[in-house]
């Protein structure tokens, strides 16, 4: 099925798998990510994931066949959206968010494709969305979190850039604000002061928008402890170019915290 541009929303298709079969899913934005997505699959079907929330994968018209729909039948996925129009992830996002909405997902829990991080800990979110949680941050830095084998320009970066800029913007404390492993409530997506469905969002803006706009409206966030483990020996699994990805993101972050995202 087709849906075409909206609003805020990118033309996509849409591949649905399966019904659906649970209150959560979990939003996996990919783009080439070749044997690396397959793994973490492979991961959540081993810990069952597919049990307690429904996969969504939201590729970003990928040439890689990593999207395949026969192979990724076999690995519990529920749906693929596949992006057929401008934008990088802040787009795969929000074709993945609206799409959940109108199925009627009460939570939703995003994860990136390069098999990083630690799937098998979607029921820590779910569990925190059940406690009424609005926003769910991952942290590798938190108390029982695992940082392994992070290159160490991204260590200093995420941690004494990146999350110290975050948390000034959020009024509230965050360790691993870079971390895409994290959870939202259907409440706070739905939210008007929020509106999350703009074309501002194109890159890495929503992830850095969401991060802060729980806590600026007074809804209940938390961070959980997670692991994020970087390849040994490999090619660091990254779509961020060194200095132009680099200055995009400060951009970002600037913009953000001076509260440029926030809806007109």
């Amino acid at each position: 099925m087709i849906y075409e541009r909206t609003s805020g929303v990118p033309r996509f298709s849409c591949h649905e798998l399966a019904a659906k079969s649970s209150n959560y899913c979990l939003l996996i934005p990919i783009i080439n990510e070749g044997e690396r997505i397959k793994r973490l699959l492979l991961r959540a079907q081993e810990h069952d994931v597919s049990s307690i929330c429904d996969i969504i994968v939201c590729d970003g018209d990928s040439t890689d066949n990593c999207a395949d729909e026969a192979l990724l039948r076999t690995l519990n996925v529920n749906a693929i959206l596949i992006k057929k129009d401008t934008g990088k992830q802040g787009a795969q996002l929000r074709m993945g968010l609206w799409w959940a909405m109108q199925r009627g997902y009460t939570g939703f829990i995003t994860i990136d494709g390069n098999n990083k991080d630690s799937i098998e800990q979607v029921a820590d979110f779910i569990q925190k969305l059940e406690e009424g949680y609005d926003f769910v941050q991952g942290s590798r830095y938190a108390k029982g979190g695992q940082a392994i084998n992070t290159p160490i320009f991204r260590h200093v970066a995420a941690k004494y850039v990146h999350a110290p800029i975050i948390s000034l913007t959020a009024k509230k404390r965050f360790t691993d604000s870079t971390n895409a492993f994290r959870a939202h409530s259907r409440r706070y997506i739905a939210d008007p002061r929020v509106s999350p469905f703009r074309e501002v969002f194109q890159t890495y803006e929503l992830l850095a928008y969401l991060s802060v706009r729980a806590s600026q409206l007074g809804l209940n966030v938390c961070e959980i402890p997670v692991t994020r483990r970087y390849p040994e020996n490999e090619r660091t699994p990254t779509k961020i170019r060194f200095f132009r990805g680099n200055y995009l993101l400060f951009k970002i972050l600037m913009t953000n915290l001076r509260g440029g995202y926030r809806p007109k």
